[in-house]
């Protein structure tokens, strides 16, 4: 997925938001939004948003020194999260079908993205996207996929959503590998993160060797290569991955909330849709 030009204000607004979460410095707040506008004056449009996105949090880095300035808010929300876990089992447990229902729960989670909201409310989302009509919904595709294969590569999104990723994992029922990013990345999921949430119980944890906001292969370790081009299913979490992957060469299941115009519009779906999508090459 290429860059549009309504990103390059969101670039900046991100920018902005991870540089206040760790510093009130009116002049490196200057700092960060002069070197951003800078750099995206040079920026390649073909380039995918993710890919900008890693060079955003760079120089907050560097301005800052803080290398992972959504820390804190990161361990608030796997905590949150992990709280009304046995509620999810509940209703997992309870559903006319159970592997549907734990992929609305895994997409509900993707709604804790801190670059592209402000603001939400984890249990009000939960339970509006579980009455919510997809938007786009290769269920059937998915489940033959599951049923023949027997290696699954899913490929995690944010921190606190990776525990609504668990509830998912159950339920595939076949070996996992679940990937995590490089370094810290906005509210990604890093190692740490994925073991606080309790990932490496129902998964073997996998570096990808990214250190942007989204998988980009050209960036990725040899070994994360050979994983994702051999396992029989791939799962993309959230919209970072989508824009690093929606060109790829292989069969990927993407699932994802449409929080932006933009990837919403790429998608021919409203903003706010619900997503499964099989994606063919």
């Amino acid at each position: 997925m290429k860059t549009y030009l309504d990103c390059i204000p969101c670039f900046m607004q991100q920018a902005l938001r991870a540089g206040r979460m760790v510093t009130s410095d009116e002049k490196k707040l200057k700092e960060i939004l002069d070197r951003t506008g800078e750099m995206v004056k040079t920026i390649s449009m073909q380039a995918t948003p993710a890919e900008t996105g890693t060079m955003v949090y760079q120089i907050v880095s560097e301005v800052t020194g803080v290398a992972d300035p959504y820390k804190s808010i990161k361990q608030q929300h796997i905590k949150e999260t992990a709280s009304i876990y046995p509620e999810l089992e509940k209703i997992v447990a309870n559903s006319d079908d159970r592997l549907l229902t734990a992929i609305r729960i895994a997409i509900a989670g993707n709604i804790i993205d801190l670059g592209v909201l402000k603001e939400f409310d984890i249990v009000t989302d939960v339970k509006n996207i579980l009455e919510q009509e997809f938007a786009i919904l290769d269920y059937d595709a998915f489940k033959k996929q599951l049923k023949e294969t027997k290696s699954i590569l899913y490929i995690g999104d944010n921190a606190g959503e990776s525990v609504f990723d668990k509830i998912l994992i159950k339920e595939l029922k076949k070996p996992v590998k679940f990937v995590v990013r490089s370094i810290p990345i906005i509210n990604d999921v890093t190692y740490e993160d994925a073991m606080a949430s309790g990932l490496n119980e129902v998964s073997e944890l996998v570096d990808s060797g990214c250190k942007s906001p989204g998988i980009i292969l050209n960036q990725a370790t040899p070994e994360f290569l050979e994983l994702f081009n051999s396992s029989g299913l791939v799962i993309s979490k959230g919209q970072g991955n989508f824009e690093g992957l929606s060109d790829c060469n292989r069969q990927v299941f993407f699932l994802l909330k449409a929080k932006c115009h933009i990837i919403s519009n790429h998608l021919g779906v409203k903003e706010g849709s619900i997503i499964l999508k099989e994606h063919t090459y």
